[in-house]
């Protein structure tokens, strides 16, 4: 059965500019068996209520300003499925969450960027799912855990953000992978409660963890952990290291 999977997506500049939490995605993609669909919740569409995207064909939504052009001529033009998204409609209904489809929702950046390299033939049907970030973690826990079963059926669902994300903080000339100290704390106060189950701490990490704020000034980066984490449970972590000082680009899969 296919994990669930946390992905930080970091800066656009992924997909032209890999390094190693790029070749970890794609080594990571090697390694699992081919998925028959994919499920993303991605930081980049915050919603107020629940959607799910319902186009049999999704455009590629350069969702960014102010990169170089070659980054705007990238596609990804992998399939949508309207019967999963009516599945997913349904198990989110069965568990008490109400939702409705999207027929015209894009592929934006924190899905096509790091799929285009763990599965860059866009061969395999696509579907993302919103945030309703107002909400916070519980909400995407639950989600995670209605569309779990999923995994039974070969779908691969993945949460896209970050795992430390303040851009008032990143050192655009900063190229080595270690990070600032302040956004280590809180990465490693993160990763020992995932691989120590404790979802108390993690559901109120806002109070609890070490320069919460500092890392997540707001939380729409971070939420879609708890969507990985609620349809999995036991924490592998696949990659870890930072890019422009602060942004956290980890890897977790969740079993």
């Amino acid at each position: 059965m296919l994990p669930s999977l946390f992905i930080s997506h970091g800066s656009p500049m992924l997909a032209l500019q890999p390094g190693a939490s790029g070749i970890a995605l794609s080594r990571l993609a090697e390694q699992l068996p081919t998925p028959r669909a994919i499920v993303v919740v991605s930081a980049h569409w915050e919603s107020t209520e629940l959607l799910v995207m319902s186009a049999a064909q999704p455009q590629t939504w350069h969702d960014f300003g102010g990169f170089p052009a070659e980054l705007y001529q990238l596609q990804y033009p992998a399939p949508g499925n309207p019967q999963l998204a009516q599945d997913i409609l349904q198990l989110l209904q069965e568990a008490g969450l109400r939702a409705r489809a999207d027929e015209r929702r894009p592929f934006d950046h924190g899905s096509w960027v790091p799929l285009s390299l763990m599965y860059p033939q866009a061969d395999i049907p696509v579907v993302e799912v919103s945030l309703p970030s107002r909400h916070g973690p519980a909400l995407q826990l639950q989600i995670g855990q209605a569309l779990a079963a999923l995994r039974e059926q070969n779908v691969l669902l993945i949460g896209s953000g970050s795992i430390t994300h303040n851009l008032g903080e990143v050192d655009f000339g900063k190229v080595a992978e270690d990070g600032a100290p302040w956004a280590v704390e809180f990465r490693d106060w993160v990763a020992d409660k995932l691989l120590n189950d404790d979802l108390s701490a993690l559901l109120d990490y806002r109070r609890q963890a070490p320069h919460a704020r500092r890392n997540h000034p707001s939380e729409e980066h971070l939420l879609p952990l708890f969507f990985a984490r609620g349809a999995g449970a036991a924490c592998r972590i696949e990659h870890q290291g930072f890019t422009l000082g602060s942004l956290g680009m980890d890897i977790y899969s969740f079993s």
